[in-house]
């Protein structure tokens, strides 16, 4: 199945969700209004709401409550989408400006902080403490996840291991919620509700390991955003972590500055040791295991085009050009 296939199989659902989405942004406050409504409308993949959606469905799900767990998924990434693009001041998304460049940062944050707050009501409308518990625990971790990201930001000793932890956190961990919730609201036994938690961990992993491929080899019409941003914010990311252990002694030192300085002084140079030392290939053969793993935690789901889609989406994360 391909990414519209997919999306055609949730079309109901995810206008059910869209719907929600619209009614429960809406403030008496204008500018909440005003800022929620540009970056939820800005064109995004929706794909962790797709998560939750699909992964209801994979067990016969009956009912409406997986509506208001993608909402809540949506609200949650469009909350970190919001913090994120202000600590890395970041001037483009999806193509479009970003809400701190249009609105100014302090807008950003007040309105991040209202998707959060909106999202935990939503939470506590649904009265089921385990979704409660999974998602405040999440999104914990995931601010977590951002702390340590902004800790790693120019430090060229950053390991692969921590780069992992840090997508592990910031960003796997809102997949995994996602998918693990379909489990929980069809109350299914530990095991499988683990194996879908699994599945989502794997597959976000594979995702962003995807976008640091994209940042260096992509171009900024198909991104969305500017390319060698991360190198730019002096982000270590796993090309640039390989290509420092497998540079010689003097591509080792630049990439070090590059990393350390910021900024796009040494683009080309950068770039060129990446695709010298197969950086590039390096990350997308981590990223193709971490998809592998995924579609390994679906074997105990029952054969159903939303197995198919799950089992899709996997492979569409590590085969994608944007």
């Amino acid at each position: 199945m391909n990414i519209n296939e997919i999306k055609e199989l949730t079309t109901a659902d995810m206008m059910a969700v869209d719907e929600l989405i619209k009614k429960r942004l809406y403030s008496e406050v204008v500018l909440v209004n005003q800022v929620s409504q540009y970056i939820v409308n800005s064109g995004g993949k929706r794909l962790r709401p797709l998560l939750a959606l699909l992964s209801a469905q994979a067990y016969g799900y009956q009912g409406e409550g997986h509506f208001a767990l993608a909402a809540i998924i949506e609200f949650i990434h469009t909350a970190t989408l919001l913090h994120d693009d202000v600590v890395d001041e970041s001037e483009l998304r999806r193509g479009s400006e970003t809400a701190n460049a249009l609105f100014g940062n302090a807008a950003s944050v007040l309105v991040g902080d209202f998707l959060y707050s909106r999202s935990f009501q939503m939470m506590v409308e649904l009265d089921n403490f385990k979704i409660m518990a999974i998602l405040s625990e999440s999104t914990n971790i995931i601010a977590e996840g951002e702390v340590l990201q902004l800790m790693n930001c120019h430090d060229a000793d950053t390991t692969e291991a921590r780069y992992i932890e840090v997508i592990h956190f910031k960003t796997a961990k809102l997949f995994e919620a996602a998918t693990r919730l379909g489990a929980v609201i069809c109350e299914r036994a530990d095991a499988e509700e683990q194996a879908m938690a699994s599945y989502g961990m794997h597959l976000g992993t594979a995702f962003q390991l995807i976008d640091d491929v994209l940042d260096y080899s992509s171009s900024s019409d198909e991104m969305g955003k500017n390319v060698g941003d991360d190198l730019a914010e002096g982000k270590p990311t796993l090309p640039l972590i390989y290509a420092m252990r497998n540079g010689n002694d003097a591509e080792k030192a630049l990439v070090r500055k590059a990393i350390e300085e910021g900024g796009l002084d040494y683009i080309d140079e950068v770039m060129a040791i990446i695709k010298k030392t197969g950086a590039i290939e390096y990350t997308k053969q981590a990223a193709e295991q971490e998809a592998k793993l995924a579609i390994e935690q679906l074997s105990h789901l029952p054969s159903s085009r939303y197995k198919e889609a799950l089992i899709s989406l996997a492979e569409y994360s590590v085969n994608r050009s944007f």
